[in-house]
């Protein structure tokens, strides 16, 4: 039986990395994989997934009103499906992930954040959450050696951001990711020196 996977990890754990990896598993085994992307996410290009160490690939962009069911079925069967940045799916279209998997019975590989640079759920995320059979927390360290779980968002200089909209497109020169107790004392260093 076929299941829906969330592999989740904060900013920088490599996630992009392991799902073009899978992609290419299941390839050099002779399958077919379906590998989809948010238009949300336009960092690389609306159509390519690349990852930090320059594996990169084209994969279908499915638009914030899409319904995945039926793209699906427009580009026929496949063996697996495979999202990166799934955390900027709707909840709906979490639903259809999943729909997927219970009627088609093949397996999905969702891979993304779990939370934003506040430490809140993506919506798409929260639904992964409630619907997956599996959750595997990708790992990455922050600066201090504890496990990072936190994507702080920092501005030009450096300065961890705590207002604003939930999602801001960036890489290593926006966001790091850190342990949550580095990312306190941070904030707090920041509010004290303001005074």
């Amino acid at each position: 039986m076929s299941k829906l996977y969330f592999k989740y990890g904060a900013m920088g754990s490599s996630k992009s990395a392991q799902a073009l990896i899978t992609k290419f598993n299941y390839e050099e085994l002779g399958m077919s994989v379906w590998l989809i992307k948010p238009s949300t996410d336009t960092r690389d290009g609306a159509d390519i997934i690349r990852s930090r160490i320059g594996l990169e690939c084209r994969a279908q962009i499915i638009t914030p009103g899409e319904d995945i069911c039926e793209a699906y079925r427009s580009v026929g069967r496949h063996d697996v499906i495979i999202a990166d940045e799934a955390q900027f799916f709707s909840p709906a279209q979490i639903d259809q992930l999943r729909e997927i998997v219970d009627d088609e019975d093949i397996p999905v590989l969702c891979f993304g954040l779990r939370t934003d640079f506040l430490t809140r759920f993506f919506p798409g995320s929260q639904r992964l959450m409630e619907l997956a059979d599996s959750l595997t927390e990708i790992k990455t360290i922050c600066a201090c050696g504890s496990k990072a779980t936190v994507n702080a968002r920092i501005d030009g200089q450096g300065h961890i951001v705590t207002e604003g909209s939930q999602i801001l497109l960036g890489g290593n020169d926006s966001y790091v990711a850190m342990c949550h107790r580095c990312w306190k004392k941070k904030i707090r260093e920041q509010e004290n020196h303001c005074l």
